[in-house]
């Protein structure tokens, strides 16, 4: 199951010199699964040849094309590579529901400067042009990167970049192969027996899959698709809520909890943490039930 983020990269090209990298993402709109940003890099000579392997955005291609140019972008480990971030749901939700919250933008924001650190610092290759598809308002974003990244001579951000840039191109398709491959052969972690690991050595539990509640057909997890919508709609436990496949964060999900779920009533709403500390005569009146239980009592000094 995807549980936690990761980032993966190919092998390191071994040609020398300047490279170019291209920066694009997956799965930024939809309710479900995670969101994955990829990069790919190849010597800035090597334009020609990578122009002629058909590159483009991942959106207009097929799915066995996306999988046969991703074989291509591994063909020539002297010359290509490629890197992704993998963010789960789970952080996805846990990053934007925190407070304060972390929004989606910076979220993509990070994954991206972390990528092109990782090909620059761990995997030390030059990068002398960097080309991204728009986060935003494309100058703000590019002044951003500039000030990240002042070494580096050239960087353009712009819309569809990925249909304007082959090296965009091959990075969308790396980030979109990634993502579909955990879509298509999603594991339920809540429905998990497996394997267990026990302090990095992993321990024969049961090697079946128990059943889980829902099913399989929810569709490409974009909040206007019908399969997703109704796998949103039939899939609510009303006391559980959603497994973490979903992103609780969506206001997809917000409104089908305050529609469907069961509600929640704390035993101190109203009242204020100040309030709970407050000293009164005599000194439990108006107080919280939570500051009774807790024996908590307001202090002058200690």
């Amino acid at each position: 199951p995807l549980i936690d983020s990761y980032t993966y990269h190919s092998k390191c090209p071994t040609t020398s010199g300047k490279y170019i990298m291209g920066v694009d993402e997956a799965g930024r709109g939809p309710v479900l699964g995670p969101m994955v940003y990829g990069v790919a890099f190849c010597p800035a000579e090597y334009k020609e040849q990578l122009d002629e392997m058909g590159f483009n955005d991942s959106k207009q291609l097929t799915a066995e094309t996306r999988s046969s140019l991703l074989e291509s972008l591994s063909s020539d480990p002297q010359n290509l590579g490629w890197a992704v971030r993998v963010l789960s749901p789970q952080d996805l939700s846990s990053s934007m529901l925190s407070r304060p919250p972390t929004n989606l933008n910076v979220c993509a924001q990070q994954a991206t400067v972390g990528l092109i650190k990782l090909v620059m610092n761990e995997l030390q290759i030059t990068i002398s042009e960097l080309y991204v598809d728009a986060l935003g308002p494309p100058a703000a974003y590019q002044r951003y990167l500039k000030e990240c990244f002042p070494e580096i001579e050239k960087i353009s951000v712009e819309t569809k970049a990925d249909a304007k840039y082959k090296i965009v191109g091959a990075a969308s398709v790396a980030a979109k192969v990634t993502r579909d491959a955990w879509i298509d052969g999603w594991v339920w972690e809540e429905g998990r027996k497996g394997k267990e690991a026990v302090e990095g050595e992993e321990m024969d539990v049961d090697e079946e899959e128990s059943a889980v509640p829902w099913n399989n057909t929810f569709g490409s997890g974009y909040p206007s698709d019908p399969k997703t919508k109704a796998w949103v709609e039939s899939t609510l436990d009303p006391t559980f809520g959603y497994p973490s496949f979903s992103r609780f964060s969506w206001a997809t999900i917000k409104v089908q909890l305050d529609k469907s779920a069961h509600k929640v009533q704390w035993i101190d709403d109203g009242h204020t943490i100040a309030k709970a500390f407050e000293s009164t005569k005599p000194i439990d009146k108006g107080r919280c039930v939570a500051a009774k239980d807790l024996a908590m009592r307001s202090v002058g000094s200690l």
